[in-house]
């Protein structure tokens, strides 16, 4: 696969969509949230970048390093825009609170929050690992938002990061495996759940919020042996040649066994900008048809 589209590169940055805006993205330092990053900043938004940057024992998969969150504010500067970035916990929230009011008192303003950052424990781990993926991924975007609220005016955006496995699981299609997989998929449909409500509440306000559900996004989490095993269970150490058509098998397009974060992104910026600015409380699945017909739509 080596067209534009597939390998992330078909947008055309670099015209001023977000341009005078303050965003920030949790989970920034890799993967979806660093792509996020970058695209808003070449768009002309200021970047507040937040990651844990460590990580958690019942993750089977190496988390974001401070060498990656400081690699990914270096690639916002790159766009001529201004970072700041923190090792922030968004299972803490006095931490984001303190964080995000000192990011805004430097910036002056807050117009976009991408409530991103998100783990999937897989396979046979311990029960514990179910409470880590749903205060992460459940607790830790409700955090983020509502440490964001005071600082959102009329015109601001809320995007939080949902996820396909977690509608196709609610469509009895199965799911994520193990305690952490339950927890993943419980925090990602009640995410869903809690952003169409937030919404309703938001709307007078003329403040959106939106949820985006990728399918498989080419990032570590997916590239990762838990992963690799969840979708080649038959196989006892499977690798990534292993994979492929596995993953491929989840999207109803032909040959697609993922899409790159910036095919993401380029929703992020659509979401986060005044082109979208009557959107609000919408489930926007990309997904490659991985949900037609299959129980989430």
């Amino acid at each position: 696969m080596t067209d534009a589209t597939e390998t992330g590169t078909a947008h055309l940055p670099g015209t001023g969509r977000v341009a005078g805006k303050v965003a920030l993205v949790t989970g920034a330092a890799r993967g979806q949230g660093k792509s996020h990053a970058i695209r808003l900043a070449e768009e002309g938004a200021d970047i507040i970048l937040f990651d844990l940057c460590r990580d958690i024992e019942t993750n089977g998969y190496p988390l974001a390093t401070p060498r990656d969150l400081e690699e990914a504010a270096l690639e916002v500067e790159k766009t001529g825009r201004r970072a700041i970035a923190a090792e922030v916990d968004v299972r803490d929230r006095g931490a984001l609170d303190t964080a995000i009011t000192a990011a805004v008192a430097e910036f002056g303003r807050l117009d976009v929050v991408v409530a991103n950052a998100g783990i999937c424990p897989l396979g046979d781990g311990p029960v514990e690992a179910f409470a880590d993926a749903f205060d992460v991924d459940l607790v830790g975007a409700t955090n983020t938002i509502h440490a964001s609220l005071p600082h959102l005016i009329a015109g601001a955006s809320i995007i939080a990061t949902g996820s396909v496995a977690a509608l196709l699981a609610a469509g009895s299609q199965g799911g994520p495996s193990g305690a952490g997989g339950a927890g993943y998929v419980l925090a990602k449909e009640m995410l869903t759940t809690y952003i169409h409500r937030l919404a309703k509440v938001l709307a007078p306000k003329s403040i959106r919020a939106n949820i985006i559900h990728p399918t498989n996004v080419n990032t570590p989490m997916l590239q990762s042996g838990p992963m690799f095993r969840q979708f080649r269970p038959d196989l006892t150490d499977p690798g990534p040649d292993n994979v492929t058509a596995a993953f491929a098998s989840l999207q109803s397009m032909p040959d697609v066994p993922w899409i790159e974060p910036a095919d993401v992104s380029d929703a992020v910026v659509y979401l986060a900008s005044s082109e979208s600015r009557y959107i609000t409380g919408l489930d926007l699945t990309i997904d490659a048809g991985a949900t037609l017909g299959r129980g989430g739509r």
